[in-house]
């Protein structure tokens, strides 16, 4: 497998590609089914969340441009 690779998406969700795994809050592993993508939810109204099910559609507004971070203090 490939690393990981986040691409924040224009007006939706953010890609996850590569190996990678997704843990709950206790640490607890989402069964992926095999996946080596998926969107994770970054408007909240998703009822699969994580997960984006699309319902972001027409409810969320962002211009998906890089910048550079602040130095770290």
């Amino acid at each position: 497998m490939s690393k990981t690779k986040l691409t924040v998406l224009s007006n939706g969700s953010l890609k996850v590609q590569g190996d990678f795994e997704i843990v709950d809050k206790e640490g607890n592993v989402y069964d992926l089914g095999g996946r080596e993508q998926v969107s994770l939810c970054r408007c909240g109204l998703s009822k699969n969340k994580p997960f984006c099910d699309g319902a972001h559609r027409n409810h969320f507004e962002h211009n998906a441009e890089a910048f550079d971070l602040p130095p770290k203090k």
